[in-house]
C-alpha cells in the first residue's frame, strides 16, 4: 500500500499483488478497531469523513516490523495517506467506480478473497490427514450393486434397499459374496458376457472384485467403506448416486505408488482348449527359463511377446497407478522389490504376462505430495464437506428457521412434468408462504418456485417429489452462502477494509495513470518543455571520447600502438591485427566518464594514447581522441530519469488542483491522541 500511497508509476499487477500481500496481514491479525477511538473522525476530505481506525489499519500494515511510532514518521505517512485519499475522492467524483470494466475487475478479485469464509479449516485439515493416511495403503475390494436413482421415489428407493438388506442376510449366513455378486449385481461386469462374432469378444466376469485402488480412486462413500472394513468382512450398506453398494474386503497392503514395467506378453485366445492352454503355459515358462539363464529381456520381448504395441519399447508400458492394471498384475509388481527385478510368469484374464520392474515411486509426506493432495480434495467430492460445515455454522449465526409444511404445499402443486422440462410455475400461483428464514429475512415459496421453474431439464427417470426435495436442500444451502456473501462487509470490518484497499487501488491505478505515468509519455511538448526549463539538472561530466583498446597477443602491443597514435579508424586497426581465425585485438570506442569503467579511471584525463595496463595474458590501453567539457544531456540520452521527474513534477500540480477542490481538515486532537 505505500507505493499506492506514493504512486509510484509500477504495474498494475504490482499494485493488487502489494494489497494481496498485505491482506494477509489483515486476514491473520487483530482488529485494532475494537477501540473506541478507532471510530473517530481523524480528518475530512471535502465532506467525507474519515476515520482513525481507517488510517491506522493502512499505517500499521506498513509498520509490521515493530517499529516504534514517532510523531513525525506518523505525519509524515499521514500526508501520503491525505494524497491517496484526495486522488481516490476524485475518481469517484468522476464517477469510475461504476464504469462496468471497474466493477467487473473488482468483483474478481472479491470471488477470490471470500473464499476463506466459505471454508472449514479444521474439517479441511482432518480431510488432509485421513487422505495422506490413506495414500500409503492399497485396498482390494468386490462389491454388490442394486441400482435406484438419486432421485427416486420413497418406494422406489425401499424396494432397492430391502433387496440388498436381503443379500447382505444371505452373505452373512454363510452364502459366497462372489457367487451372489455374479447373479444379482446390477454391475453388469460381475457376471461373464457371451461374445457376439464381429462386434464384441466373450469376457469372464469379476464377481464384484474391483481389484485395487487407493485414495482419490472411488467416490468418497465408498472409499471409507472401504477403508473402514477389515480384509475379510463384509462392509455396512452404503448408498451413492448409483445406488445401494455391500463391499467385501480382499487385501489391503503397502500401497504401489506409481510403477513403470515392461513385460513379455503370451495371449491366451478366447474358447482355448485345454491341451492348447498348457501348450502356452509351457511357452511362458520356458521363456522365464531363457531370461533365467541370462536371454536378453528386450530380444525376448521382440521375439516373443504379443503385446505389438510395446514391444518397439522392448516391452515398455506406460506409467501407472495401481488401479490401472488387474489385481494380478498388480500382486506380481509387489512381490518385486528392486528396479530390473523380473517376476515369474503370471496368469490374467488376458494371458500369460512376465514383469520386469523399471521405476516404482511410492507415496511418501513430502510437502509437494501434501500440495498436490490439497489441490485434489479442492476437486473431490469430499470438499462438500467443508461447505456443509460452513453452511451448518451459517444456520446457527443467522437463526435458520424452516417450515416443513409450506414445502408440502409445493410438492403438491409439482407434477411429473416437471422431469421433462414442461411445469408451468402458474400452478404455484396461489402460493405465498414463507418456507424458511434468516434472521428476520423471509425466503418464500414463489422464490423457491421461481428456482424449480428455471432449472427443471429433462430426466430419464425420477420422482417429482424427490426431485423437489433435493432442489430445496440445493436452494437452501445456495440461499445460506449468498446470505452470508451479501454481508461479509457488514459482519467482518477487516474485510470490508481489505475491498476498500482493492476498490481505491484499483481506481487510484485507473485515474493516476491517466493524469501522470500515460499523460507524461505521451505528452511530448510538455517532456521537451520541463526538460529545456530544467537542463541543469540532467549534466553530463567531462567526457573523454576514447576507443579502449585491448591487445591478446602482447607481441603486437607496439605495433598496435604505432597505429593506434596515427589515430586511422578503428575498423583499419581491426582489419590488418585480425582474420576469420585469430582475434589479436578487441576494440571498443565512444564517450566515457571518469567512472563508467574501472579502466578510465586509471588513466591521466588528456588526449593521446595512456600506458598499457596489464590485465592477465591481454594488455589494455586506451586511445583518447578527444575531451568533453560538462554539458547537458539531451532528451533522449536522459529520458527515463527525465520522464521520472516529469511525472513526479505532474502529480505535484495535480494534487495542488485536488487540495483546491477538496479541502482537508485534520482533528488535531484526535491525531494527538493516536500518537
Amino acid at each position: 500500500m505505500l507505493n499506492i500511497l506514493k504512486s509510484i508509476p509500477i504495474k498494475k499487477t504490482g499494485i493488487i499483488s502489494t494489497i494481496i500481500v498485505l491482506s494477509i496481514f489483515i486476514l491473520s491479525s487483530c482488529s485494532l478497531l475494537k477501540h473506541g477511538i478507532n471510530k473517530k473522525t481523524l480528518l475530512t476530505i471535502d465532506n467525507e469523513e474519515i476515520t482513525v481506525g481507517e488510517f491506522l489499519n493502512v499505517y500499521n500494515k506498513n509498520n509490521v516490523q515493530g517499529d516504534v511510532i514517532d510523531k513525525k514518521s506518523m505525519e509524515d505517512y499521514l500526508d501520503l495517506f491525505i494524497n491517496f485519499r484526495l486522488k481516490v475522492k476524485e475518481a469517484k467524483e468522476l464517477g469510475m467506480d461504476t464504469i462496468k470494466e471497474f466493477v467487473d475487475e473488482l468483483d474478481g478479485y472479491r470471488t477470490q478473497l471470500i473464499k476463506p469464509f466459505f471454508i472449514d479449516e479444521k474439517t479441511n485439515e482432518n480431510l488432509l490427514i485421513e487422505a495422506s493416511e490413506r495414500k500409503l495403503i492399497d485396498i482390494r475390494a468386490s462389491h454388490i450393486l442394486i441400482k435406484v436413482q438419486e432421485n427416486a421415489s420413497p418406494a422406489d428407493t425401499l424396494i432397492a434397499y430391502n433387496k440388498i438388506f436381503e443379500l447382505k442376510e444371505r452373505i452373512k449366513n454363510g452364502e459366497s459374496f462372489e457367487e451372489i455378486a455374479a447373479e444379482f449385481s446390477d454391475d453388469p461386469t460381475a457376471r461373464d458376457m457371451e461374445g457376439i462374432p464381429g462386434r464384441r469378444a466373450a469376457r469372464k466376469g469379476n464377481k464384484g472384485d474391483l481389484g485395487y485402488f487407493s485414495v482419490f480412486d472411488m467416490l468418497y462413500s465408498f472409499e471409507n467403506a472401504a477403508y473402514n472394513t477389515n480384509p475379510g468382512e463384509t462392509s455396512n450398506i452404503l448408498r451413492t448416486k448409483y445406488g445401494y453398494h455391500i463391499l467385501k474386503v480382499t487385501d489391503r497392503k503397502k500401497a504401489m505408488g506409481e510403477a513403470e514395467v515392461a513385460h513379455i506378453f503370451i495371449a491366451i485366445p478366447q474358447e482355448t482348449s485345454q491341451s492348447d492352454s498348457l501348450s502356452i503355459e509351457e511357452k511362458i515358462n520356458n521363456i522365464y527359463k531363457e531370461i533365467l539363464d541370462g536371454g536378453n529381456f528386450k530380444e525376448l520381448v521382440a521375439k516373443y511377446s504379443d503385446d505389438k504395441a510395446s514391444v518397439p519399447k522392448g516391452g515398455a508400458l506406460p506409467k501407472f497407478g495401481v488401479n490401472r492394471m488387474v489385481p494380478e498384475f498388480i500382486l506380481g509388481i509387489s512381490k518385486l522389490e528392486n528396479t530390473n527385478d523380473i517376476s515369474e510368469p503370471i496368469l490374467t484374464n488376458y494371458g500369460w504376462h512376465i514383469i520386469k520392474l523399471l521405476d516404482r515411486q511410492r507415496p511418501g509426506n513430502s510437502d509437494e505430495e501434501n500440495e498436490e493432495i490439497k489441490k485434489r480434495l479442492l476437486k473431490d467430492s469430499r470438499a462438500d464437506q467443508s461447505k456443509t460445515a460452513i453452511i451448518k455454522k451459517i444456520k446457527k449465526d443467522f437463526k435458520f428457521k424452516e417450515y416443513t409444511k409450506q414445502l408440502d404445499e409445493v410438492i403438491a402443486v409439482v407434477d411429473t412434468t416437471i422431469l421433462i422440462n414442461k411445469w408451468e410455475k402458474e400452478k404455484a400461483a396461489s402460493l405465498n408462504g414463507v418456507l424458511f428464514k434468516l434472521n428476520k429475512d423471509n425466503y418464500t415459496q414463489q422464490k423457491f418456485v421461481d428456482y424449480l421453474f428455471v432449472r427443471q431439464k429433462s430426466m430419464k427417470e425420477g420422482n417429482p417429489e424427490m426431485h423437489i426435495k433435493n432442489a430445496y436442500n440445493d436452494f437452501v444451502n445456495e440461499s445460506c452462502i449468498l446470505y452470508l456473501d451479501n454481508r461479509l462487509e457488514d459482519i467482518h470490518e477487516d474485510f470490508r477494509l481489505l475491498m476498500e484497499e482493492y476498490r481505491n487501488g484499483i481506481l487510484l491505478f485507473e485515474l493516476t495513470d491517466e493524469k501522470v505515468w500515460s499523460k507524461a509519455i505521451k505528452d511530448t511538448t510538455g517532456l521537451k518543455e520541463f526538460h529545456n526549463l530544467n537542463k541543469d539538472k540532467y549534466m553530463w561530466s567531462q567526457r573523454l571520447e576514447a576507443s579502449i583498446i585491448t591487445v591478446n597477443n602482447p607481441e603486437l602491443v607496439d605495433e598496435v600502438r604505432m597505429l593506434a597514435a596515427k589515430n586511422p579508424g578503428d575498423d583499419e586497426i581491426l582489419e590488418k591485427f585480425n582474420n576469420d581465425t585469430v582475434t589479436n585485438v578487441m576494440l571498443v570506442s565512444g564517450k566515457y566518464e571518469a567512472d563508467d569503467n574501472e579502466i578510465m579511471s586509471k588513466i591521466r584525463k588528456e588526449e593521446g594514447l595512456s600506458e598499457n595496463i596489464e590485465e592477465g595474458n591481454s594488455i589494455t590501453f586506451i586511445a583518447v581522441h578527444a575531451i568533453h567539457a560538462p554539458e547537458p544531456k539531451t532528451l533522449n540520452e536522459a529520458k527515463g530519469l527525465i520522464t521520472a521527474d516529469y511525472q513526479n513534477y505532474l502529480e505535484k500540480i495535480w494534487l495542488k488542483e485536488l487540495k483546491a477542490k477538496y479541502p482537508v481538515h485534520i482533528n488535531k486532537k484526535v491525531l494527538a491522541r493516536i500518537k
